[in-house]
């Protein structure tokens, strides 16, 4: 299978640069697997579409300030120069002083540069390069880690959302985060839960379905890009998850009476397929997933997704695919933007039954 097969022609002012004014006020396309068929909605009308007692699973991981500019110093000497960006994606051990990271420009992050933050709150030197771009820092400051970060750190937002390189007004801050976020960890938000209001929650509650919450720390396997031509020779980096029991039990308990479990976003899609055993039981726990699902995938755990339109080529279109079909989905996507949809992050979404 070919990673041009999930290609699609998208104009650029399609592209959504900033949230709709009120989150649930998003565009919704509905789209019927069964009857090959779709619906233009909005999300206002997302609990209209979930039936009585199925369960709707969302992800409550936090996004934290997790992109940082400074400079790289010149060895020996206390003088800064070149400007650099990293964007953290994971620690690499408890006292978070190991990182891996993302930076720009690549040049100038060899092995042994040394980097500064924040008026030197954090200094860091490159101790190896990774593949695809990443590379391993190690810290030192003074205090502790996560709130030097949350001081001088900005929002991580997608490269295809311009601000100016030096933000700092962080006006991003409330609206690029969902309303129920609470677990720290993740570099980008789980952006199918970024529609939801406590309007939508208290509705789908007064409606007798269930909401259960899991964490699946969105990190760099949601936005790596998909450099090979086949797309079976893709693989994902690892992502952090954690199931609770009572968010097992209320899986569980739904798929054993017959009714459907509605996944909010792919990173919860990726979870609870991870975690899906032989026995069609969910198991409580937190671990790592490496889980690729691109057309052909069984799913095993989910009935229904909520996700908003993604990038051409990447993976997250390809469990799109494989959940909906890649002819209902090419032609919905069309669709979308024939019909001035919003993309990506900040973009409208899909429901799929």
């Amino acid at each position: 299978m070919l990673v041009s097969e999930f290609d699609y022609f998208l104009p650029a002012d399609l592209i959504a640069q900033a949230p709709a004014t009120e989150r649930d006020r998003s565009r919704m396309l509905v789209l019927d697997r069964a009857g090959k068929k779709w619906q233009d909605s909005s999300f206002a009308e997302f609990p209209t579409f979930i039936n009585e007692r199925d369960l709707i699973v969302i992800n409550n991981t936090q996004v934290f300030p997790a992109r940082l500019i400074g400079h790289r110093r010149r060895k020996g000497t206390e003088s800064e120069f070149r400007f650099v960006e990293i964007l953290l994606i994971q620690p690499l051990n408890d006292k978070k002083d190991e990182w891996e990271v993302l930076g720009k420009p690549a040049r100038g992050l060899r092995e042994g540069a040394e980097l500064v933050f924040g008026n030197g709150r954090l200094r860091g030197v490159v101790t190896a390069v990774l593949e695809e771009g990443r590379r391993q820092l190690r810290f030192e400051f003074d205090g502790d880690f996560d709130q030097i970060v949350d001081e001088i750190g900005n929002t991580p937002l997608p490269p295809y959302i311009k601000r100016k390189l030096r933000e700092r007004d962080r006006l991003d801050e409330p609206r690029y985060q969902t309303i129920y976020a609470k677990e720290r960890g993740a570099i980008a938000a789980p952006t199918a839960g970024l529609h939801f209001t406590s309007r939508i929650l208290d509705e789908l509650r007064s409606r007798r379905i269930g909401i259960a919450e899991i964490t699946h720390h969105v990190g760099y396997a949601t936005f790596q890009p998909v450099r090979v031509e086949r797309v079976e020779d893709h693989h994902l980096a690892s992502e952090h998850y954690q199931i609770s029991e009572d968010a097992a039990r209320s899986i569980n308990f739904t798929k054993k009476a017959g009714n459907r479990v509605v996944a909010i976003g792919t990173t919860t899609v990726r979870a609870l397929e991870s975690t899906m055993e032989s026995n069609s039981v969910i198991r409580p726990g937190r671990g790592k997933t490496e889980l690729f699902i691109y057309p052909g995938y069984q799913f095993r755990a989910i009935d229904a997704l909520l996700t908003n339109f993604h990038l051409p080529q990447s993976s997250l279109l390809m469990m799109v695919a494989a959940f909906a079909g890649r002819e209902l989905v090419r032609e919905a996507y069309r669709h979308a933007v024939n019909s001035n949809y919003r993309f990506y992050s900040y973009g409208d979404c899909m429901l799929i039954l």
